[in-house]
């Protein structure tokens, strides 16, 4: 229990609960893991502020982010959206066509978020950028935006699990085999969708509920404190309609072709200028917006970057398995389980799978082995204890990037609207359907 990984994440979740902000929980967690592990203060607060650095370039590329958002909002193109995708429903519409309607809205948004970690690989860049405009339409049919933040998640998560494209090309081949392969296991690239679709199968029975179970009924939100982040009225000039459609285009393929947010969303930004959509004075005004939407994520992902410094430093996840082996011996059922919750420990703290596989992969694959399972059981065991916690971080951009969107007007919170659904739809069948393809496969 007293295990500095253990330690620092418990206290990182339990003070998120009680509403204190993710970035001084995070700090704050990161300063007693390091102190449990016996780092002395000053090598914990040394260790934190040299994994800073690793967040400051994703902080400035969602600050440019949230720029041009905030640009794209202002020509008007997004609210000509939400009132074409309104106006589609009739005044005396039917239950049954509101059902049909809301069904229809549900996997458009899933599309999109499928196609952006492959199709169009931004990630989470499209969010604050479509989600916004759609508040209006979420709050005229009072759907919860707890399921919207479960569809997102879903596409951003199980997408990149399950198909070797875009971030999903880099998470199975790039990252997980290639750590798998060279810690032991024997196994080829293309047999790792197959391993990978039974926890991800967990993942969409978890889906299922949350739609049809858990957040059916209507919810009501403030219609007021929509528009003042987004005016319903909002003049639409289709000069500047054509501006946003050039600047968008000119951003997604200069993102593309740079590897860049920041270069992208600058060229946008700068299109934005020429075209009148934004006049020279109101550029700091309109930086300064965008800064305030993408800000925390900016922030919670330096401090989620000098915290997982710390934990590297304390040396604890390989203290942590140890003791575990310890204890269960050579009870296959029980190593599967425990390696699956320490995986969801690390990547809770650490918020990336991506970041979390290489730190885990070096300890699962010889001791899982060792334990007697095959390697198609080893991938899914450290593919799936990687995934965990991604989707239930409040350090990880796949509750984050939700969070951007449909927060903006202050009416859902990151920890209770985000977090805590999709740890509860995601990481739960994920746990059981990970173990249970490990122990059968």
């Amino acid at each position: 229990m007293f295990n500095p990984v253990v330690v620092a994440v418990i206290l990182m979740i339990v003070l998120s609960l009680f509403r204190i902000n993710v970035v001084i929980a995070l700090i704050f967690s990161a300063i007693v893991g390091g102190l449990v592990s016996g780092l002395s203060l000053l090598d914990t607060i040394n260790s934190f502020s040299d994994g800073l650095g690793g967040g400051a370039s994703i902080a400035l590329n969602y600050a440019m982010l949230g720029a041009f958002a905030v640009a794209i909002s202002k020509s008007g193109i997004t609210d000509l959206l939400a009132k074409k995708i309104i106006s589609k429903m009739k005044g005396d519409a039917s239950k049954k066509e509101i059902i049909w309607f809301k069904a229809i809205l549900l996997t458009l948004i899933l599309l999109a978020s499928v196609s952006s970690q492959n199709l169009i690989p931004v990630h989470i860049a499209f969010i604050p950028i479509l989600i916004p405009p759609l508040l209006h339409v979420f709050a005229e049919y009072k759907i919860d935006r707890r399921l919207i933040a479960c569809v997102l998640t879903f596409g951003l998560t199980a997408t990149y699990m399950l198909l070797p494209v875009g971030f999903g090309g880099i998470f199975l081949n790039n990252i997980l085999h290639k750590n798998l392969v060279e810690n032991g296991a024997t196994i080829g690239a293309e047999q790792l969708p197959y391993v990978m679709a039974i926890p991800v199968f967990g993942m969409f029975l978890g889906l299922l509920i949350a739609i049809f179970f858990s957040y059916r009924k209507p919810r009501e939100y403030s219609i007021s404190k929509i528009k003042e982040i987004e005016p319903e009225n909002q003049e639409i000039k289709m000069s500047y309609i054509f501006t946003a459609i050039v600047a968008i285009i000119a951003a997604l393929s200069l993102q593309l072709y740079t590897d860049s947010i920041i270069i992208g969303s600058l060229v946008g930004f700068i299109i934005f200028m020429l075209g009148g959509v934004i006049k020279i004075d109101e550029t700091q005004d309109v930086f300064t917006k965008g800064v305030h939407m993408m800000a925390m994520i900016g922030f919670i992902m330096i401090a989620a970057s000098g915290f997982a410094e710390v934990m590297k430093a304390t040396q604890g996840i390989e203290t942590l398995v140890n003791s575990i082996t310890s204890v269960i011996g050579d009870n296959k059922s029980l190593a599967a389980l425990f390696m699956l919750i320490v995986g969801l420990l690390v990547t809770m703290g650490i918020g990336s799978s991506f970041s979390t596989i290489p730190i885990i992969a070096v300890i699962y694959v010889p001791l899982a082995m060792q334990f007697g399972f095959s390697p198609l059981a080893v991938a899914v065991l450290v593919g799936t204890a990687a995934a965990l916690g991604d989707a239930g971080s409040p350090a990880s951009d796949s509750t984050l990037g939700p969070t951007s969107g449909l927060g903006v007007d202050g009416q859902h919170d990151h920890i209770w609207d985000s977090v805590v659904p999709t740890f509860i739809h995601y990481n739960i069948p994920l746990i059981i359907f990970g173990w249970i393809a490990a122990l059968y496969l």
